[in-house]
């Protein structure tokens, strides 16, 4: 919305301009010259003052606008400013999209342009001549916004797989499907809260009603048998696996509430992360705690039937759930089995030492997941690819087949028949940098491209030149990320090894110095 002549008044000041003496001209000859006329000296309050004035200009143009204003002077102990203010509007090229029938790659779609956002620039030049930048950005209008949430390529309806993103839910749940239908996503993933905060608003019933109309008008229902491909995540304040009582409780009462607020959206299956044991006297008291909590949850009648699905986890150490064993132990703990599941994160998997890379390395890991806990409670998957090498521990997702993991991981899962129609879910990084602030943004076509990526994999060849170019073209883009991490995890092993080095070295010095003093008491024996 464009600002007002009378907002501008509060813009800073420019120049004090200094009114001119008039010019008398020159008496004829023969006459006497008459005298200047006396100019009173302007008043400080009424010194005119140059003022930017915001207003419009055309598409794809910057134009610097001046208007005077008088008004007050400014106090004495103020600099004079020179205020260079520019408008510039953008265009971003939104997609006009439409739901594919039955096929696995998006039809024809249109492009159309919208103006979203307008960028005021400042330039203010202080009296000592220091120049300072500032960029504000207006507030986008409800037409603007309403041609961004535009989808940025069209759902595939009857694909495979099921692939969306861990989308967006301000404003209310009720805002997760459009965020989905943007991205083209088939599945999503949600906070149903905020994840930072143990104390949330409840969950209203008009967001209810509003978010299972929605799913089932734009089909993220189940409609039959199958579960609806909807998996949010639990909060990162949650550790089921505390022995302390309190915490215990605090805990607990975040995650029923989430159950709860499952049950009245109509959703299936929650994810959360097993926790840790670093409070524990063992790592055993801590699955089994984990468990415990579990039972106490699926009891209760709030939390209806959904099933609660542990997490696979990269790191090792306090962190629970980095190994297979240790979500078996759990579920061998929980009474209600068919209340209980895994989500299998390609990233924290892979990091954990659980290779997916080749045909082999990929039949390999499933067969052991099959083995160590089985394959009936694998109901969904992150997928990630990773920055940090195989057995890092290092928890950092990359964008599909730029990280450690590569294209070829990926090929592996999705031709998996046996895992058609679960919810697969991208959580990679989309924050890019804005031209203008120089703050990260996110850019959600990241996530409509890698949606489509991941359904092209289906059936695609890997001995073909499509996926071998592709592979290399994405494996050249984060060549220097990989590169980065790796030095990093290759300077941690080598601060081991010293460490190592010096503990075998110094038994062997203790020896000597016995020696040396039995030598001495010998000599002074002697004497």
């Amino acid at each position: 919305m464009d600002e007002s002549p009378a907002s501008a008044l509060s813009s800073p000041p420019s120049e004090i301009d200094t009114p001119a003496t008039p010019t008398v001209p020159e008496p004829p000859k023969g006459k006497k010259r008459q005298a200047d006329p006396i100019v009173p000296p302007a008043s400080r309050a009424k010194r005119a003052r140059k003022t930017a004035v915001y207003t419009e200009v055309d598409e794809e143009e910057e134009e610097i606008v001046k208007k005077e204003v008088v008004t007050k002077g400014t106090p004495k102990s103020k600099k004079a400013k020179v205020v260079t203010t520019s408008i510039k509007e953008e265009e971003e090229v939104e997609i006009n999209g439409y739901e594919s029938e039955g096929s696995e790659s998006p039809k024809k779609v249109t492009k159309s342009k919208s103006k979203v956002k307008k960028v005021v620039k400042k330039e203010e030049v202080e009296g000592d001549g220091t120049v300072k930048k500032k960029v504000v950005r207006k507030k986008k209008t409800k037409e603007e916004k309403e041609a961004e949430a535009m989808p940025l390529l069209a759902r595939t309806i009857g694909s495979k797989i099921v692939v969306g993103a861990h989308i967006s839910s301000a404003g209310g749940v009720q805002n997760a499907i459009p965020n989905s239908i943007h991205i083209g996503g088939n599945a999503f993933a949600l906070f149903l809260k905020s994840q930072r905060k143990w104390t949330n608003p409840a969950l209203q019933d008009e967001q209810a009603t509003k978010f299972l109309s929605s799913c089932k008008e734009h089909r993220y229902d189940s409609g039959s048998d199958l579960t609806p491909p909807i998996v949010p995540h639990g909060s990162y304040l949650v550790n089921l696996a505390h022995p302390d009582a309190d915490r215990t409780k605090q805990a607990y009462d975040s995650f029923i509430d989430d159950l709860d607020r499952c049950r009245r959206l109509g959703i299936v299956l929650y994810n959360f992360h097993p926790g840790n044991c670093a409070a524990s006297s063992n790592r055993t008291e801590g699955l089994a705690h984990l468990a415990k909590q579990l039972n106490k949850a699926h009891k209760d009648p709030t939390s209806g039937s959904v099933i609660t699905l542990l997490e696979t986890m990269a790191a090792s150490g306090n962190t629970l759930g980095s190994t297979f064993e240790d979500i078996a132990e759990v579920i061998s703990l929980v009474e209600k089995k068919d209340r209980v599941g895994v989500c299998l994160d390609t990233c924290h998997v892979f990091a954990a030492g659980y290779d997916l890379r080749t045909p082999e390395a990929y039949k390999s890991t499933i067969e052991r997941f099959d083995k160590v806990i089985g394959l009936k409670y694998l109901r969904a998957f992150h997928m990630n690819d990773s920055k940090a090498p195989l057995n890092s521990g290092r928890d950092l997702h990359a964008n599909i087949g730029t990280g450690f993991l590569g294209l070829r991981s990926f090929h592996n899962l999705v031709n998996d028949e046996r895992f058609w129609g679960l919810p697969m879910v991208l959580e990679t990084p989309i924050d890019v940098k804005d031209k203008d602030t120089g703050k990260e943004v996110p850019d959600k076509s990241i996530w409509a491209k890698e949606i489509k990526l991941l359904e092209s994999l289906v059936g695609m060849d890997t001995a073909s030149e499509e996926f071998q170019k592709l592979e290399k073209e994405l494996q050249e883009k984060g060549v220097s990320e990989r590169e980065r991490v790796q030095a990093q995890v290759d300077k941690r092993e080598e601060k081991k090894k010293p460490k190592e080095k010096k503990a075998k070295v110094a038994p062997t010095k203790r020896p000597r110095k016995a020696k040396k003093e039995e030598s001495a008491s010998e000599e002074s024996g002697s004497e």
